[in-house]
């Protein structure tokens, strides 16, 4: 009996050196360290730095005259660097009225809709009057009162194009942004104009899809041409256009031989009444 017990003994011994060393007992501190590890080495978040507050005195001192200061602007309140484009922004550039201050108003185009008929005649008009806006000083405010949704609009898509094309360095405090650089009351009533005038707009497109469009061109020599492949150009009015600028415009749309007698289309002035082209 003694003998086969210690048979047994010596075979559980043989078991015991052949088995696997066991180490559950320590595999919690292992995975512990090896994950106190691995934070230690973690990488920290890439973080933004801080915008700066900029009043208007500071901010005047980047209008390029300064060399040693980059060029700044500001849009609604946000300000850029501009630098990238000095011979624009920098003393004698074109924009260079703009640099050093927020003249949001004088960003007022109305010539991002692709949609948009005329569009030459309607940039043409604009530069126009941004010329007189810089010769004169008029304009050149952060003030947007009396814009309509659409001008609005387009304010705020000139700034979302700074977002994207230059570098955003800070906020300007005053109309847009408070000393703490929180948005006030005015910059979101400017964004939800803004997104009214971007309803309306669509709206007015789907109504106007209904209709196609005239083709149109328009050259420094020739002047501007209007012309249909299927019917024939008249003038409408918008029926949106009081609600989205305040005002009645028309557009140019084709309309065929058997629509030609509804009410309310006009014909280009010395224009055929059955001309497929009309100089306007």
């Amino acid at each position: 009996m003694a003998e086969a017990e210690g048979k047994t003994e010596r075979e559980r011994e043989r078991e015991r050196v052949r088995s696997p060393p066991n180490f559950s007992g320590i595999a919690v501190p292992i995975s512990v360290f090896v994950l106190l590890l691995g934070l230690s080495f973690k990488s920290k978040p890439l973080t933004s730095p801080p915008s700066r507050l900029f009043t208007a005195q500071e901010l005047a001192l980047h209008n390029g005259t300064d060399d040693s200061l980059p060029i700044l602007l500001a849009i609604l309140g946000s300000v850029f660097d501009v630098t990238k484009g000095k011979s624009h922004y920098g003393v004698g550039g074109g924009y260079s009225h703009f640099s050093g201050r927020d003249a949001s108003r004088a960003f007022v185009s109305g010539n991002f809709s692709a949609w948009l008929d005329h569009l030459q005649t309607l940039f043409k008009a604009w530069v126009l009057s941004l010329v007189k806006t810089l010769s004169t000083g008029d304009g050149l405010t952060d003030s947007l009162r009396g814009l309509s949704s659409t001008e609005v609009k387009s304010v705020v898509e000139w700034r979302d194009f700074y977002f994207r094309s230059y570098t955003f360095v800070g906020k300007l405090i005053g109309v847009y942004y408070d000393s703490h650089g929180n948005p006030t009351k005015q910059l979101k009533g400017v964004e939800a104009k803004a997104a009214r005038g971007a309803q309306l707009l669509e709206k007015q497109k789907k109504e106007e899809a209904k209709l196609p469009s005239c083709n149109s061109r328009w050259s420094q020599d020739k002047g501007g041409e209007v012309w249909c492949d299927n019917g024939y150009p008249r003038l409408i009015q918008r029926p949106l256009e009081i609600a989205l600028t305040g005002k009645m415009s028309k557009r140019c749309a084709c309309f065929k031989e058997d629509q030609l007698d509804q009410q309310g289309l006009e014909v280009y002035q010395e224009c055929e009444f059955h001309a497929k082209r009309c100089r306007v």
